[in-house]
């Protein structure tokens, strides 16, 4: 009889491992996409503020621009927009290309 109980307490443990090993790997899944969703949805936001910042630098030299054909004459304001539209157009680049080695590897 002890014999019976041993075997059906094994019979039915051997069930509840496997779906616990099952529920285990299945939430280590979804743990490591969540990971990566999150990942993404970082870059896309300092994407996002990184096109914002790229409007504004192309306004403050379109603006600038402006002013110095208005008044015939370049001053500080244009060399300040050129270099403020650069330093962003470079800080875009770098950042896509940074994206673009992480999603090739």
């Amino acid at each position: 009889m002890n014999g019976n109980i041993f075997t059906t307490l094994a019979y039915l443990g051997i069930p509840s491992a496997v779906t616990a090993l099952c529920f285990g790997l299945l939430k280590a899944r979804i743990d490591r996409r969540e990971k990566q969703q999150d990942a993404r949805e970082k870059a896309r936001e300092k994407n996002e503020v990184l096109l914002v910042r790229s409007v504004g630098a192309s306004i403050a030299l379109g603006e600038a621009a402006a002013l110095a054909l208005q008044s015939g004459k370049c001053n500080g304001e244009t060399e300040k927009a050129l270099a403020f539209a650069r330093e962003v157009r470079q800080e875009q680049k770098d950042f896509l290309t940074e994206q673009g080695i992480k999603n090739l590897y």
